[in-house]
């Protein structure tokens, strides 16, 4: 294998969690000419967000080296619903919110793909003209006994969970779109690997050569347990304004801050020990996370306001407002208005909870005003209570 070979093939590899296969692949670009690349979004909320954001990086960086990037959107797949990762039937969408989510995906993804590169395409302009005749042909391919060797599925069947045979369909359905795009490679989480496997069940059928299969890592989200979505609420959205995504950045830990550096390939590898370095050897490890929130703020705002944003934050929270003697408690997680109590940022938990509603406590930078969110075990949280209380949680491990 020749050198030039094999540093496309290190591309590929980089920062990705898991290639099938790589003989395959080799192959593949053997053949010098450029591959179509596919990655699928279903337009479930108006956002895309920085969790997409790993794929989307990854597929510029691919887009860059003169490969065809297709953009899916599944606006037919999305009132299905993907079951990927859930212990629960997902809420179908009407045709209606689908479509209004649609014209947000198109214009926020031209942040990160080059618009003259990259070709947008819409699943429901071939799934929805199957018949039942072809919907059924399809369905024919699959056992139920395969589809139970899911995990997700197989969990919720042992726990006598319900599951809707339309969830059966949806992988079907998206390994149907690698078909009609005829994909010789397909991006997706981790979480993905079963729809994109039926990709290559599927084009194997149709006498297509199977597409390559990569996998990126999911980015947790910021509550630092669950990955980023937008059911859970806890997301970065792409197109947030600069100053907002730079001081939510900031809200995150010092250990999420490694996965984010890590997960979207911010720096290169080699970097990221000499500035582990810094920090034992003393750098406040907020330094680290300025330098990372201004390099994602950057790729997506420019320059310009990502130094704006960064000046602004030091000097909102960090030459005015916060003290730089916390006092320090470690505690149980529990819901916040006991925790201000324990930490005596207020006197009761009904005033703990007047301050909530009143939008005069923020946790980690962020407002709170819902007084029945509850502290995550085994985090650090940085709490105020009106303009001069402040305190530093430790949460202990469950």
């Amino acid at each position: 294998m020749n050198s030039d070979l094999e540093t496309h093939l290190e591309s590929f590899l980089q920062g990705a969690e898991c290639l099938i296969n790589h003989a395959e692949l080799a192959d593949k670009l053997k053949k010098n000419q450029p591959l179509t690349i596919k990655a699928g979004f279903d337009p479930t909320a108006p956002d895309l967000h920085l969790g997409h954001m790993v794929l989307l990086l990854k597929l510029r960086h691919l887009q860059a080296l003169g490969h065809q990037i297709v953009f899916l959107v599944g606006d037919f797949t999305a009132m299905i619903g993907d079951p990927s990762g859930t212990n629960k039937t997902r809420p179908s969408l009407s045709k209606e919110a689908v479509l209004q989510n649609t014209k947000t995906y198109t214009e926020q993804v031209y942040k990160l793909l080059d618009p003259q590169q990259t070709k947008v395409l819409f699943n429901a302009e071939w799934l929805a003209a199957l018949t039942s005749t072809d919907l059924i042909r399809l369905a024919s391919l699959q056992t139920v006994a395969r589809m139970l060797e899911r995990d997700d599925f197989c969990k919720r069947y042992q726990g006598n969970q319900s599951i809707g045979i339309h969830e059966f369909l949806y992988p079907i359905l998206q390994g149907y779109d690698s078909v009609v795009i005829q994909a010789d490679v397909e991006l997706g989480g981790t979480d993905q690997l079963f729809n994109l496997l039926m990709g290559r069940h599927m084009q194997k059928h149709y006498q297509q050569s199977p597409q390559v299969v990569l996998t990126m890592p999911l980015l947790i989200g910021l509550d630092g347990v669950k990955k980023m979505s937008k059911s859970y609420k806890n997301y970065i959205a792409i197109d947030a304004p600069a100053a907002d995504m730079f001081g939510q950045l900031m809200s995150i830990s010092d250990d999420l801050m490694w996965h984010y550096l890590t997960s979207l390939q911010l720096i290169p590898n080699a970097m990221v020990t000499p500035w582990q370095v810094e920090v034992e050897e003393g750098l406040n490890p907020r330094d680290i996370k300025i330098r990372m929130a201004t390099l994602i703020v950057q790729i997506l705002h420019g320059k310009d306001l990502a130094e704006q944003s960064r000046i602004i934050f030091e000097q909102q929270f960090q030459q005015r407002k916060q003290p730089s003697d916390l006092q320090t408690f470690t505690i149980p997680a529990m819901p916040l208005p006991q925790v201000l109590k324990q930490t005596h940022l207020t006197a009761s938990t009904s005033e703990a909870i007047r301050l909530i509603r009143q939008g005069a406590v923020k946790v980690n930078q962020i407002r709170i005003d819902d007084p029945a969110i509850s502290l995550e075990a085994n985090q650090t949280y940085i709490i105020q209570a009106g303009k001069r209380r402040w305190a530093k949680v430790l949460t202990n491990p469950e």
